[in-house]
């Protein structure tokens, strides 16, 4: 069966670094037919122009702080039958896009989206979720190896992430895109509520991984402090306004209030937020929150045919190999994987030392994925905190756990 044709929005602001990193790991899918549209500021765009992908790529500049309206503009530029989304601060699995995209063989299904693992490589940051008209969030449990079709019931949707999902190009036009209201925050929850609302069916994926490194921007910091909540404050006032009954919203925003208030508070006392911080970052929310009352809502513009032919990108059939050493060795191993990794390999390269510590695993700038940890140490978060191996063993066991995404045989 011919797998459809993909195009994968990257929007970008304020992290040309961060850009240059997702790309180099958007060059090593392993899916015939795709394309990568990037909407990046000025900065992003000469990262880009400076690198190797410069030719290969949808390249388009946009200067204002709204994801929404910087995704319509991919949705508009994009050609492929099915639009993918991944943030500039993320690198997905080798898999990612075969695995996000096999359910849409299936003409009802409009949406997929997929599980992401947060900074430790490791951990999960976001699994299978349903989302409310209050802005609510639940998980739920779906299988592990295999696709899980949903059908929208009452006022549930199928929460996807906006770092690793993907619609049909002829439903996000039909829908209008992605609503210019919410400039950064609740942009996705807001069309799995539409999505749903006209009856469409979504796919939770959990096999197509994306790694989501929560790089700073000028709404946060590296280690997740927040800087500004004013946006957050302005989308919610939007979200109330087109989900919730005016009678209660009063009390809706004064729970979502105290829930950041909390949260800012934890920061203060763990010693990464001062007093007048918080202080500022709570105006900084109900300022927000007054200018969302005003702030237009809807009437995206999304092109129905693309602005612009398919540009398929060069990809290569890539050899999946792994490479295994003690921590001692990393220089030269490091260096190897680097070398292969220029040569079009799929590299993992695991570092172990005769240690409990817990593994952690990261995409390497230099195109290879590298876990680290103790022979002995857990590297799914559930496991024991000390288990015998062998050091063939373990390289067997992690091999198992991560070899149908990296593609290893």
């Amino acid at each position: 069966m011919t797998q459809p044709a993909v195009s994968v929005v990257v929007v970008s602001r304020d992290r040309p670094t961060a850009l240059t990193w997702c790309l180099t790991g958007l060059s090593q899918l392993q899916y015939p037919t795709f394309e990568i549209v990037i909407i990046a500021d000025p900065m992003g765009c000469e990262a880009v122009r400076a690198g190797p992908f410069a030719d290969q790529v949808k390249l388009i500049e946009f200067d204002r702080p709204n994801i929404s309206e910087a995704r319509n503009l991919g949705i508009s530029h994009a050609a492929g039958d099915i639009v993918a989304f991944i943030d500039d601060d993320a690198v997905p699995e080798p898999s990612w896009l075969h695995q996000l995209v096999a359910p849409t063989d299936r003409e009802h299904v409009a949406a997929v989206g997929g599980f992401v693992r947060g900074r430790n490589g490791i951990s999960w940051q976001w699994q299978a979720r349903t989302v409310d008209t209050m802005g609510d969030t639940k998980p739920f449990d779906v299988s592990q190896n295999r696709a899980t079709l949903l059908t929208p019931k009452g006022q549930h949707a199928t929460k996807t992430e906006g770092t690793n999902m993907a619609v049909r190009r002829d439903v996000l036009v039909a829908l209008e895109g992605f609503d210019p209201g919410f400039a950064f925050y609740l942009d996705e929850t807001d069309l799995n509520l539409r999505l749903a609302h006209a009856g469409h069916a979504t796919a939770i994926v959990p096999m197509a991984e994306v790694h989501h490194g929560f790089a700073a921007s000028p709404r946060r910091r590296g280690d997740r402090v927040p800087r500004d909540l004013f946006d957050i404050g302005s989308s919610w006032a939007v979200f109330q306004r087109k989900y919730l009954p005016e009678g209660q919203r009063r009390k809706h925003w004064r729970a979502i209030r105290n829930d950041e208030r909390a949260r800012v508070l934890t920061h203060m006392v763990a010693g990464r937020l001062l007093p007048r911080d918080v202080r500022y970052l709570l105006s900084r929310l109900d300022r927000g929150y007054g200018q969302g009352l005003m702030r237009q809502r809807g009437g995206a513009q999304v092109s129905r045919s693309p602005i612009s032919a398919f540009k398929p990108f060069p990809w290569q059939k890539r050899m999946s190999v792994v490479l295994a050493g003690r921590s001692w060795q990393h220089r030269r191993l490091r260096a190897e994987a680097a070398r292969r990794a220029q040569h079009g390999e799929i590299v993992t390269l695991f570092l172990f030392s005769p240690t409990t510590l817990r593994h952690r695993l990261r995409f390497d700038t230099a195109g290879f994925w590298e876990q680290s940890g103790g022979l002995f140490g857990r590297s799914m978060r559930n496991a024991p905190v000390f288990r015998m191996f062998s050091f063939s063993e373990r390289v067997a066991a992690e091999t198992r756990r991560i070899g149908k995404q990296r593609l290893i045989n």
